[in-house]
């Protein structure tokens, strides 16, 4: 099936994600998983249950294997595509995580409407994963 590749893609993003927010965030690491899981409650998009560390935040980014909370993801991209320094995905798999956490984060109703709302940085270098995103969500719901 067409998704399971995309969704293989975002699993493999998700740690460059949460690497993206250790990278750009400001402060330690201890600092930006407070951030995280304060934003994450407080947006709405998840429930950390216990905030993580900043140890575990390091875990998450390097993809030992173990994927890291959707909370977290999500969190992450709400938070980046938000920063005046306009980070962008480095890889195709993390671009597949930034579009799957786009399309999570919000509720559009067509392919078209979810790439117009992103930042303007972002449309060109997003447009393939958020077709891709699209067409897996679209995919998975029952007719």
């Amino acid at each position: 099936m067409p998704h399971h590749g995309f969704y293989a893609k975002v699993c493999q993003g998700m740690p460059a994600l949460i690497h993206q927010w250790l990278t750009h965030g400001r402060g330690d690491a201890d600092r930006l998983a407070l951030i995280l899981a304060e934003t994450a409650r407080v947006a709405g998009l998840g429930d950390p249950g216990e905030t993580p560390d900043g140890n575990t935040l390091g875990l998450w980014a390097r993809g030992n294997g173990e994927e890291p909370p959707h909370w977290a993801v999500r969190t992450a991209l709400f938070l980046l595509v938000q920063m005046p320094a306009k980070p962008l995905p480095d890889s195709d798999a993390e671009a597949c995580a930034w579009a799957y956490c786009w399309l999570r984060n919000r509720d559009f109703h067509d392919r078209d409407t979810a790439l117009a709302a992103l930042p303007e940085h972002l449309r060109e270098v997003m447009a393939p994963a958020i077709t891709a995103a699209w067409n897996d969500r679209q995919g998975l719901r029952l007719v």
